[in-house]
């Protein structure tokens, strides 16, 4: 299994969102998953400019990193969103990359694919950050099987997570990796994707002759199913 994980701080993976991540890679790594990590520090990923391109041509128009770890994505089996809370959100870095995203939304591109998150914080709230994370996840396609997160301030210190936190990540790793080589189906999750594909179809219908890369793309993902 191919995951690819993408971290919003500006720390790279040498902070505490780091720290935790590594811990998830490690229960991936002991199933035999080949991993890499992206980090976003806020110079390779620009904001959106709503000129919706990316919905007519398939692609963002803007020179910076965003196609090239778009193709890592794509090319991987697993996803991993992992961020700091800022102010009650994700960071400002991974926000900028998830709002390029809108194609891979649209299209449902990472469809087959697994995921999860992970979100730290120095003084707690993590959880809705986790669920935007995952529903970001699901609507693009994927199946989130976990979500983990650490107030660091009060499960680290030295750099070094406790066991119980340690412990969460590592078989949050693992999990990842056997929903897809079982290829686990989430009941929730699919009920979630056939409402969020119907909004789209409907949707990329009504935008169909300015939004043709979108509209081709469906067309040719139904006739191929039928």
């Amino acid at each position: 299994m191919k995951i690819v994980s993408i971290i919003g701080s500006p720390y790279g993976e040498k902070g505490n969102t780091g720290i935790l991540l590594r811990e998830v890679l490690k229960g991936a790594k002991s199933l035999g998953a080949d991993c890499e990590t992206i980090p976003l520090r806020g110079d390779s990923i620009e904001p959106c400019r709503g000129c919706h391109n990316c919905h007519k041509k398939g692609k963002c128009h803007l020179k910076d990193e965003f196609e090239s770890i778009k193709a890592k994505v794509m090319a991987a089996d697993g996803l991993i969103l992992a961020t700091p809370n800022y102010i009650y959100h994700v960071s400002a870095q991974l926000k900028a990359f998830l709002d390029r995203c809108a194609v891979i939304l649209h299209c449902m591109a990472l469809e087959g694919k697994y995921g999860l998150s992970v979100v730290t914080s120095g003084g707690g709230d993590e959880l809705p950050i986790i669920e935007y994370l995952n529903r970001f996840l699901i609507n693009a396609g994927a199946t989130p099987v976990d979500g983990v997160w650490a107030e660091m301030g009060t499960t680290s210190k030295n750099n070094k997570l406790d066991e119980k936190i340690s412990e969460q990540a590592f078989i949050a790793g693992k999990n990842l990796v056997e929903a897809w080589t079982n290829k686990r189906r989430i009941a929730m999750v699919e009920r979630i994707q056939d409402a969020h594909r119907k909004r789209m179809r409907d949707l990329i219908k009504y935008h169909q002759t300015d939004w043709v890369y979108e509209y081709n793309y469906w067309q040719e993902r139904d006739k191929n199913k039928n």
